[in-house]
């Protein structure tokens, strides 16, 4: 099936001939779903931490910071803005020239409360010879949309969600990276030093490093702190071959291989190589201005401080088990596992081998906030493997929906995951552990897409968030929705929480 030519090009990603006989197998085969025991809610594998035990975590967060270790702030930020835009540029293609939609009434209403106004103006008065307020009065609306939109004018339609203009101050409006970049200084300093690492797309790498040389020192004059800025780009090797419908492999018109991103799951191997003790990873749209900081910046202290205190006593409990543990320390360490870790043996036995290989792995504590019907994933106690019953986040497309049970579950859940995480990711030793063989590999997904009119398959590799960290020790604490902000939409910006 596979040609010389082929093999040269997979060769040149770095893919093996083995990786891509796999992913056409699994085109055939398709995903298992995952079996679920239930939704997680509060008491039943969600932490709601009281106010005394709050202001605990934030101090072993301030202590263990102290102690010198080394904290990064990991930000996906490689998705370009399209989507977000997705109803302006159907306006501009539309066959009307008023704002017809409630979208794109409210859009025009309230142009001048987004950030990007004054830029967006400035190159209205450059390419059309007139403002915004000039253009709207004429009627001319579409010229207002389009010099948004396409390259001649401010390009959001083509830049990543991280470069365009999210807030206003006093000072010049901010990009969601510059909030990423105070947000580093707020939570995520220590030893007088952020370590900021962003994944960007190739084509966006050096539009990112000259905004951030121009913006970086002015933040750490303001803080008081240095910055570590690092970039990374999703790899070749990640990308998945790309099927016809009768699972053959996708050809170019060339007749070439056709191969597609492997989704944010290929970003484990990029998260593998950062040199970090602890790594908290968020959404880049999920930012706020200054004035609502103090809630996000506490709970992020929190989940770091619960993280912090579950790792310290696992490694303890890893200690003992390398010399001669009791019957009680086993039992111990068992309700430990058990109850603050939500693993559950099942059919298993619990001696001193399943516990050192439930607690010998990396870590996560997860910010889920209650479910207000945003799309995404939710908190579950699911089965794994081995037959064990762990925490798990999980998209829909893992769940049968044939399956009225689940479909109840996932529906009337309570939770949902804001992706907010904190990440511990070294041994009771000191060594790195090696992420991507905590990979569930099961848990990839197959979406219909199409190319050039031609229907294909695409493969998208185990969620970052989900199958790729499936295999680590999970555990939710419920966070205020004040720290949930993401921003879907354009006229998400308009939203209290973002002026």
């Amino acid at each position: 099936m596979l040609t010389q030519q082929d093999l040269k090009q997979i060769a040149l990603r770095g893919i093996t001939e083995q990786q891509i006989e796999t992913q056409l197998k699994e085109f055939e085969t398709g995903f298992p779903f995952l079996r679920l025991e239930a939704a997680a809610a509060v008491g039943n594998g969600i932490v709601a931490p009281a106010e005394d035990e709050r202001q605990q975590y934030v101090k072993a967060w301030e202590n263990y910071k102290a102690e010198g270790h080394r904290v990064v702030k990991f930000v996906p930020a490689s998705g370009a803005a399209s989507r977000m835009f997705k109803n302006m540029f159907a306006f501009v293609d539309a066959d009307y020239d008023v704002p017809t939609t409630d979208f794109e009434k409210k859009y025009f209403q309230d142009i001048k409360k987004f950030a990007f106004y004054e830029a967006l103006d400035a190159v209205c008065q450059k390419n059309e010879g007139k403002g915004i307020e000039a253009l709207i009065a004429e009627g001319n609306y579409k010229a207002v949309a389009a010099n948004m939109l396409k390259k001649e004018g401010l390009n959001y339609g083509q830049l990543p969600k991280g470069m365009l203009l999210f807030h206003k101050y006093p000072e010049g409006a901010r990009t969601p990276m510059e909030e990423h970049l105070v947000e580093g200084a707020l939570y995520a300093a220590s030893n007088g030093e952020a370590h900021v690492h962003f994944t960007v797309s190739h084509e966006h790498i050096d539009f990112f490093k000259q905004k951030v040389a121009e913006k970086a020192d002015g933040f750490a004059q303001k803080y008081g702190i240095r910055y570590d800025i690092t970039f990374s780009e999703q790899k070749p090797s990640t990308d998945t071959v790309a099927a016809n419908p009768d699972n053959t492999p996708f050809r170019e018109a060339d007749g070439s291989l056709l191969f597609r991103p492997g989704g944010h799951g290929a970003l484990i191997e990029n998260l593998n190589e950062i040199e970090a003790d602890v790594i908290f990873i968020k959404n880049i749209d999920n930012v706020v201005p200054d004035r609502l900081k103090p809630e996000t910046v506490e709970w992020k202290q929190i989940i770091a401080g619960v993280l912090v205190t579950l790792q310290k006593q696992a490694f303890e409990y890893l200690r003992i088990l390398d010399g001669a543990p009791t019957d009680a320390q086993l039992a111990e360490i068992a309700q430990f596992v058990e109850k603050c870790l939500c693993t559950n043996p099942k059919q298993q036995k619990v001696d001193a081998q399943y516990l050192r290989s439930k607690l010998n792995r990396p870590m996560r504590v997860c910010g889920v906030v209650k479910n207000v019907g945003e799309p995404g994933g939710g908190p579950f106690l699911t089965y794994n493997q081995d037959g064990t019953v762990s925490l798990q986040i999980l998209e829909s497309s893992q769940i049968d929906t044939n399956n009225a049970e689940y479909m109840k579950m996932f529906t009337q859940g309570t939770h949902f995951n804001p992706v907010d995480l904190v990440c511990a990711v070294k041994d009771y030793q000191g060594k790195p552990f090696n992420l991507p063989d905590y990979v569930d590999k099961t848990t990839g997904f197959i979406s219909s897409k199409s190319k050039g009119g031609k229907e294909l398959k695409a493969l998208e590799l185990p969620g970052l968030w989900n199958g790729a960290m499936s295999n680590w020790s999970t555990v939710f604490v419920e966070v205020p929705l004040g720290t949930f902000n993401p921003v879907k939409t354009v006229n998400d910006l308009l939203r209290e929480q973002h002026q």
